[in-house]
């Protein structure tokens, strides 16, 4: 349920109802907005919880939260969440443009790479240090060789690094290291995994899986959410049909449907939702005219020579025109592109 505070209810009253919620054995969150507060109350009901809670000091109402994923749902916060760190802002009308490489390979290729989306107008670096392969003898990444190289990319370029991290016993080093941790697909539902990032202060990309639906995409950022990190961006990159055109097919009526039910941001992946460089740049674009709050590209100095995903991987010539593009589309939705 959601506890409504009145305007002008004071902090006071407002830590007043997360003990009395908590007293109820249920897990308090608190939503601060630009003209109230809601406290999201998450746990087991009881009968005479919603009369108590009414009566408290401040509230003006207590509602039912009609949808499975409470905390990311409009219902408990109506207002867009905006995710920051560092030089990277998603959310409301900030575009977020996370590009760089599959894989770090080695130093050279991760700032030169780093330089040139800076200079495109990208906001944030990626890069995989720690790799998922299919395959057990494909590269697996440079692990924490590859966390030092990305900090140094970001010292000489000033961008946040965004990497994803697969195992709970990764999460504090990677971390320690990273701006924003992302969860691929394949962990999508690795729920142990999704509350220990939910422990710590950075901020969340979470991928949906290929073959999950949308609820089960926003289910798996309430484990995060619950766990007390409300720094959460919703990432589509395509699932699994029939069609064989593109790797995967990506679904951009995700963007406008996640935007009616959730607050939280909402970035689209164009490299592995069609697994082709040629069809990047349009589908960023349509991403954008879409509403996403931000893109995450796959760029790298030498596609043809790179150890993992050159074939959907953007040159840095490609990726300027990319951005060209997006910035057009950017600027007829509202939305603010550097």
């Amino acid at each position: 349920m959601i506890v409504v505070m009145k305007k002008g209810a004071t902090p006071e009253q407002i830590q007043h109802m997360i003990r009395r919620i908590e007293e109820f054995g249920l897990k308090a969150h608190p939503i601060f907005g630009t003209e109230r507060t809601v406290i999201a109350a998450i746990g087991e009901k009881r009968d005479d919880m919603r009369q108590s809670l009414e009566s408290g000091p401040g509230v003006a109402e207590v509602v039912p939260i009609l949808a499975p994923y409470k905390v990311a749902s409009r219902e408990v916060k109506a207002e867009p969440t905006v995710v920051r760190a560092g030089s990277l802002s998603v959310g409301n009308c900030y575009l977020g443009v996370i590009a760089g490489p599959c894989s770090i390979e080695n130093e050279e290729q991760t700032i030169a790479t780093a330089r040139a989306i800076k200079a495109a107008g990208a906001t944030a670096l990626r890069g995989g240090a720690f790799k998922p392969r299919t395959s057990p003898y494909s590269f697996q990444g440079l692990k924490e060789r590859g966390l030092e190289i990305l900090a140094a990319a970001r010292e000489e370029t000033g961008l946040a690094v965004v990497t994803e991290v697969l195992s709970e016993t990764d999460v504090t080093l990677v971390a320690r290291y990273a701006d924003v941790l992302q969860i691929g697909a394949r962990n999508m539902q690795n729920y142990r995994l999704l509350e220990k990032v939910g422990e710590t202060d950075k901020p969340v990309l979470l991928k949906r899986g290929p073959s999950a639906t949308l609820e089960e995409l926003l289910l798996a950022a309430e484990y995060i959410l619950n766990a007390g990190n409300k720094q959460v961006m919703l990432c589509e990159r395509g699932i699994r049909t029939f069609e064989t055109h593109t790797r995967f097919t990506l679904p951009l009526a995700t963007v406008p449907w996640l935007h009616e039910r959730t607050h939280l941001p909402v970035v689209v992946d164009p490299s592995h939702g069609t697994g082709h460089t040629p069809l990047v740049a349009r589908m960023a674009a349509a991403a954008v005219a879409s509403g996403a709050d931000g893109l995450i590209v796959e760029v790298h100095p030498d596609p043809e020579h790179a150890l993992s995903d050159g074939y959907q991987s953007l040159n840095f010539t490609q990726f300027e025109e990319m951005m060209t593009l997006c910035r057009k589309v950017a600027d007829a939705v509202g939305k603010l592109l550097p």
